[in-house]
């Protein structure tokens, strides 16, 4: 990978604004910024200042611009970088980047920046998965996480450990020297105490993975259950706004209907779908179908009905046939405003009882006409993908597929050490299982890389970053 030519790209949004940047980094970059800028000698300007004047292509003016001057190693890239604050004109911003390319710089590739960065050691690679992932964010929640990543988060506390595993490595591999000496440096027991050390941190790291995903992703809830059970309501309900057409007729949602909204900072994808009947009309039909299709696919669902037309043996009925068990979910009865509450008590007594016996999640009762027990609904929701966590800015959590897989096989990888040192195996073959351990954990930071892992990291980030 070239890092010793010089780069440019628009750092800003493409499209009209107000202002744009223009990103140089790189040895010439200084330099080339200075050939097209009129007003101060740039290479003999302090680092981190900025410097107004003018953008000139020969004698034609391009724009009135701010130039911001990092010298190296005291930037992003540990490069020397320009940061060219123009207006924020598509036109002439590719006017600039034309001719800083003609002056010698080099259009910079997608995440490029953020390569250097890592590549001369500026962060290491879980920090570099955290800039696009900062950028990316939707929520509070995830933007913490991302921040918290970026500064070190738990790539710090596995570079120590993954440093002590080594040692304990390099110990075990001197003894392979002695072998005919049969000689001991490494200490099995240490060894054991430290493996179990680095699992207590990387098992908890690797459950979090799941309310990571959530939190970066974004929950898809499919809201579900018989035509007129007010589905459609509650979906506008809860977005507070008309976004299904709601009517008495049954089957009138033939498709699904997607809208996002935000609950305590996760962003919850809530799915309207078509009312779950036998149907002998075939577009009806297809809208059951996606309807399941989607159920089988959500991260959680809530599964509506309505208390004044719903019996429990047939609420129950309901459920065993769409097999929900060990799904996440709620079970809603809706509509109460229009119920007799002692009906609807002796109704949730029934339920209570038999759902017991069923394993089915606990019922809700709430009017989406009038917006009773809403709140709850939410705040439910939220504890479902959450456990109940409180998530502050301290917590480490994952949301990274690649992270994840990397503690799972380094902390199998561990596993069979333990396995091997209980089982007297020679060294060589404990070697061998610490290695593929620190292997993985390498993976995570990019201690241990390939040019192809990194390609298909940083190509997934924007060009200007």
């Amino acid at each position: 990978m070239i890092t010793n030519d010089t780069i440019v790209a628009l750092a800003t949004a493409q499209g009209v604004g107000a202002i744009g940047v223009i990103r140089l980094s790189g040895p010439q970059a200084i330099e080339i910024a200075q050939s097209v800028f009129q007003r101060k000698d740039l290479t003999k300007q302090k680092s981190h200042t900025i410097h107004y004047g003018h953008i000139l292509d020969g004698d034609k003016i391009l724009d009135e611009v701010m130039v911001s001057l990092f010298k190296a190693p005291k930037s992003f890239t540990t490069e020397d970088v320009i940061e060219i604050s123009c207006h924020g004109s598509p036109f002439v911003a590719e006017q600039i980047i034309r001719l800083l390319i003609q002056k010698g710089a080099r259009s910079a590739k997608p995440g490029e920046f953020t390569l250097r960065a890592f590549m001369h050691g500026r962060i290491d690679l879980s920090q570099a998965e955290a800039v696009a992932d900062l950028i990316a964010s939707s929520s509070s929640a995830s933007q913490q996480l991302a921040l918290q990543q970026m500064r070190g988060g738990f790539s710090n506390q596995i570079k120590d450990l993954r440093t002590q595993l080594l040692n304990f490595a390099s110990l075990i591999e001197l003894e392979l020297d002695f072998s005919e000496e049969d000689v001991e440096f490494a200490n099995r027991e240490q060894l054991i105490a430290l493996i179990d050390r680095i699992q207590e941190l990387l098992q908890p790291l690797a459950e979090s993975f799941k309310l990571g995903n959530v939190i970066k992703n974004g929950v898809n809830t499919v809201i579900a259950g018989k035509p007129n059970a007010g589905k459609s309501t509650l979906l506008n309900a809860l977005l507070n706004e008309e976004r299904a057409i709601v009517s008495e007729i049954p089957g009138t949602t033939r498709d699904t209907i997607e809208e996002v909204m935000n609950i305590n900072g996760i962003q919850f994808r809530f799915i309207d779908t078509a009312g779950i009947r036998a149907t002998t009309d075939a577009i009806e039909q297809q809208g059951v179908d996606r309807t399941m299709e989607k159920l089988r696919k959500s991260a959680v669902y809530i599964y509506l009905f309505d208390v004044n037309k719903t019996t429990p043996e047939e609420l129950l009925h309901e459920l065993q046939e769409l097999e929900l068990t060990g799904f996440s979910g709620l079970i809603v009865g809706n509509k109460v405003d229009k119920a007799d509450w002692k009906k609807t008590s002796r109704f949730y007594n029934a339920i209570t009882f038999a759902k017991g016996k069923h394993h089915f999640p606990e019922i809700l009762f709430i009017s989406a006409n009038t917006h009773y027990n809403l709140p709850l609904l939410k705040e439910k929701l939220y504890q479902l993908v959450t456990d109940s966590k409180q998530l502050g800015t301290q917590d480490t959590i994952i949301t990274n597929l690649r992270h994840y897989e990397a503690l799972v096989k380094a902390n199998e990888a561990l596993t069979l050490v333990k396995e091997g040192v209980a089982a007297q195996n020679t060294g060589e073959l404990i070697a061998f299982d610490i290695k593929r351990a620190l292997e993985h954990l390498g993976e995570i930071s990019g201690e241990v890389t390939n040019e192809e892992i990194l390609g298909n990291i940083f190509s997934k980030f924007c060009i200007g970053k």
